[in-house]
């Protein structure tokens, strides 16, 4: 593919393989404004590695913990509290926080050959050689055992369930070297949490054929998602990539963007639908959940300049919170009718005596 080996050298000096093609670009900045620019100057090319000032991805990563704690909430039995839907949601959002800055650390770590040739990525810490390979591999542990230390607050049956997702987060790195389909790998990875809602509330998704259901459509419907948005975010590299040799569905479609965007946000409508009646949902979740996502993904789509960086890294922000927000919203407002729907006291029929 034209690109440097990119096997691990686990040696203490840093690697340094800064292509030819990138020598006359700008040299490292430190950062200062934001949080990089507070925290101790040793800790910065951890933070950087970790992306701690690009917290998007997180969201990414979290959006499909709330759905599913949100959709099998009401399907617990009892139906879940909402305080302790709160503190799963809690609880998920520190490990999305932990684990996807552990995957952001195996990515670079794996791609410190490719990084140097895309000028978004060049001045990365292992890139640039702030973190030696063997130093990310160390974190990347301690990361690890801190998203374990998450996991086991949850209860037993989510180990057998989020521990088989680590098999995703190591290999995602090395799809976009063998197929055009890397945002498929990377969907698999980022949707997981679709799944982990529904054993945290204490669902067997094994004895309860609804709640799987409801569970598989909501997996793929977020991973149809993922792939819409990534496909959007590997605009801004195309060049680059192109360059570099890293394969993406961006590249593999490039001329049927818009068409291959539209075919995921209708996918990701169907299947999120197809996870609420399974789930028992009302009109609520349908008019906001769906719908939003169904208006809010069409404005997307029609109005994202995918020659533009800057347009391209707008709508991949706010995207996150503008879709997944109202995905939220709608199944949030449908679990609290629900809860108060099933709180109301139902009127007791009278008996009526039999006469003699």
């Amino acid at each position: 593919m034209g690109v440097a080996s990119s096997g691990f050298s686990l040696t203490s000096e840093p690697h340094r393989s800064i292509t030819a093609n990138n020598e006359h670009l700008a040299e490292y900045i430190p950062a200062r404004t934001g949080i990089l620019s507070v925290v101790p100057k040793a800790w910065v090319p951890y933070g950087e590695l970790i992306r701690i000032d690009k917290p998007t991805g997180t969201y990414y990563l979290f959006f499909p913990c709330l759905f599913s704690t949100l959709l099998a909430a009401p399907m617990a039995d009892p139906m879940a509290p909402f305080s302790s839907a709160a503190a799963t949601a809690a609880l998920f959002f520190s490990g999305a926080l932990i684990m996807r800055g552990a995957g952001c650390t195996i990515n670079d770590l794996w791609d410190r050959d490719l990084d140097p040739q895309v000028r978004r990525t060049r001045l990365r810490p292992i890139a640039r050689g702030a973190i030696t390979p063997f130093q990310g591999i160390v974190f990347t542990g301690f990361q690890l055992l801190a998203g374990l230390a998450v996991l086991v607050q949850f209860p037993l049956p989510c180990l057998a369930y989020g521990i088989p997702s680590l098999a995703l987060v190591l290999t995602y790195p090395l799809a976009k070297r063998v197929t055009y389909y890397p945002q498929a790998v990377l969907g698999l990875a980022f949707s997981w949490g679709a799944i982990m809602g529904f054993p945290a509330l204490g669902i067997d998704l094994l004895s309860n054929s609804a709640a799987l259901l409801a569970a598989a459509c909501l997996y793929t419907s977020n991973i149809a998602w993922v792939v819409l948005y990534d496909m959007i975010y590997a605009h801004m590299d195309i060049k680059d990539d192109i360059n570099a040799g890293i394969k993406s569905i961006a590249l593999k479609h490039e001329h049927q963007t818009k068409q291959v965007l539209t075919g995921l946000a209708i996918a990701q409508v169907g299947l999120l639908g197809a996870a609420g009646m399974a789930a028992g949902a009302g009109p609520i979740f349908f008019l906001g959940s769906c719908g939003g996502a169904l208006v809010t993904l069409g404005i997307m789509i029609r109005r994202v300049n995918l020659k533009s960086v800057k347009n391209c890294w707008w709508w991949f922000v706010n995207g996150c919170w503008i879709t997944g927000g109202v995905i939220s919203i709608g199944m949030a407002a449908d679990y609290v009718y629900r809860s108060l729907e099933q709180s109301e006291p139902r009127p007791v029929p009278e008996e009526r005596s039999l006469e003699a």
